[in-house]
């Protein structure tokens, strides 16, 4: 296997006869999607994400692709292909746009839908052009052919992208449920053409490559749903992503034959499912749906709501829910709350801390470890196995996934018999040519994290991720002092300010001589540098918090020149 050094330096020039693949995001993570390919001095881009902070990110709202790669080429790009409507693969398109605004959008029909209602938050009209499966599209010098895909929403998308230098086949995330709720299956005869055909590289989702076996199918989950609806006594809460058409649809189908009434709580959620209703992929029975502030006229046997929050997400409805903090749902003991969802990496602790909370209030609480009221929709191995050997690609680059699944789905390329040295293990900017038949490691490009803080955008970086994970740790000590701008003599103070650190008015006495005592040798010593003095007092008040607590807050030193 191939795989990234860190000794790669920077790629040499493209040449005409090959094709380029760098993934800004989705290679070692979940999330933050984005895969642009380079050929003839032409750039298309393949998805545009976003990923979830976790708790060691704190503040941050959202971590998109870096875009610097792209900056100065703008006009190259000659679209941006969207396989489905899911955030981390279409949460940063306006965040593209606000650079290039004239580049087109294409996508499937709800994909375009979803990204559409999400640009108008944003106040960006895009252009679009809209493909469905069996339909080739000349972007550029890349011939894209579109296939159907089974996922878990609806109207998502495979794309192989022919090339003068080869054909790649990028799957997008994909599963082989074989009896959908839609009717729609992966194009699997399309695939297994394409393979006859030639594929020179696959790129394929990697998300379930450790998990044996075949997808359950999403149907499944009905009977379970219908068990739960009808031992409940009370109100019933689903907890789901705000795409998941299918999950929603059936548990309209359940509330209906329940005589329940169903309201969405979420602004995501009501957006995305009255996109999908508009559109056709949800059917509503009549008179089935409520506005939210109608539900009390209800009793609680007759209620069913549809939320977001099954991540645990702080200021979502479920988590507003389980704190008492949501303004019109209080959870009352005797209601049910199913959370019909996976569990996204890194976000469990924040997930049971809402599961503990609805606990507390006396809701019974459903979920995957308790009942099947979820289903992947991504292909596990055996699915994975079935495509490699229906494709039979040259070259393999695992994609959508971390390490773990990156390197498993690795030994299944290897295990179906496409040679080690074929397939590449690469990483988010790690640049791969394919040439000749062969796709290679070249480089690599700048290809980190840019944080959404609020409204703004990149201008966190990780040292001030540390500072916040210090300030939440440790607290901060402020030391303030006047010194003489010309003998660097102290004329007042020190004083010291703690937060976050001790409620003791007295804790930081000892230490201030000390301090003095420094200053008094810096003066002696002729230093009445501002900065040199801040250094001084930061050493002192940090080597003595460590040596008399074993902690480390943040020294914030303030001289100040009289």
């Amino acid at each position: 296997m191939s795989h990234p050094h860190p000794d790669l330096g920077p790629p040499p020039a493209l040449v005409d006869d090959a094709l380029r693949v760098v993934a800004l995001g989705g290679i070692g993570e979940i999330g933050r999607n984005m895969t642009v390919f380079e050929h003839r001095g032409r750039l298309l881009i393949v998805d545009c994400g976003v990923l979830f902070p976790e708790t060691e990110q704190p503040g941050i709202d959202l971590i998109l692709p870096d875009f610097s790669y792209l900056r100065d080429r703008w006009g190259d790009v000659d679209a941006v292909v969207l396989t489905h409507g899911h955030e981390d693969h279409i949460g940063a398109v306006p965040y593209l746009l606000r650079e290039a605004p004239q580049v087109p959008l294409v996508g499937s029909q709800l994909t375009l839908a979803l990204v559409e209602g999400k640009l108008q938050e944003h106040r960006i009209t895009p252009l679009t052009l809209q493909v469905r499966e069996g339909q080739t599209e000349q972007l550029g010098p890349f011939a894209c052919e579109f296939f159907a895909v089974n996922h878990s929403i609806p109207d998502a998308l495979g794309v192989a992208i022919r090339t003068a230098a080869g054909t790649v086949l990028h799957t997008g995330d994909f599963k082989m449920d074989q009896i959908p709720l839609d009717g729609r299956i992966t194009d699997l005869g399309g695939w297994a053409r394409l393979g006859r055909e030639g594929v020179d590289l696959l790129m394929s989702d990697s998300t379930n490559a450790e998990v044996p076996g075949f997808v359950t199918p999403e149907r499944e989950i009905g009977p379970v749903l219908d068990d739960i609806f009808r031992g409940a006594n009370r109100r019933i809460i689903v907890a789901c992503f705000a795409s998941h058409v299918h999950r929603v649809q059936q548990v309209l189908d359940i509330a209906h034959e329940h005589r329940r009434k169903v309201a969405f709580i979420g602004r995501s959620m009501v957006r995305n499912m009255g996109i999908a209703r508009d559109l056709g992929y949800l059917r509503i029975p009549a008179d089935l749906i409520m506005d939210l502030k109608e539900i009390d006229k209800l009793a609680p046997d007759e209620v069913v709501l549809i939320s977001t929050g099954s991540q645990g997400e702080p200021m979502s409805a479920l988590s507003r829910m389980a704190n008492r903090a949501h303004q019109q749902i209080r959870i009352e003991p005797g209601d049910t709350v199913v959370l019909a969802s996976s569990l996204v990496p890194g976000n469990e602790t924040a997930v049971f801390r809402v599961i503990n909370g609805l606990n507390r209030l006396g809701a019974h609480v459903v979920h995957k470890e308790t009942a099947m009221v979820h289903v992947s929709g991504h292909a596990p191995a055996g699915e994975l196995l079935y495509v490699l050997n229906m494709t039979r690609p040259s070259n393999v680059m695992p994609i959508h996934g971390e390490w773990r699944h990156l390197r498993a789905h690795a030994e299944l390329a290897v295990a179906s018999g496409v040679p080690r040295d074929n397939v590449v293990l690469a990483d988010d900017g790690v640049v791969v040519d394919l040439l000749d038949g062969k796709a290679s490691i070249v480089g690599t490009i700048p290809a980190g994290y840019v944080y959404v803080d609020g409204l703004a955008v990149g201008d966190i970086g990780e040292q001030e991720l540390k500072d916040r994970l210090i300030l939440g740790g440790d607290g901060f000590v402020s030391v303030f002092l006047a010194v003489d701008s010309v003998t660097g003599k102290v004329s007042a103070g020190p004083e010291i300010l703690a937060r976050g650190f001790s409620e003791d008015a007295t804790a930081f006495d000892a230490v201030i001589p000390l301090v003095e005592e420094s200053l008094a040798a810096a003066a002696r010593e002729g230093i009445s540098e501002r900065h040199e003095l801040q250094q001084r007092v930061r050493r002192v008040v940090g080597k003595w918090v460590s040596d008399t607590y074993r902690r480390r807050p943040m020294i914030i030193p303030v001289v100040i020149e009289v």
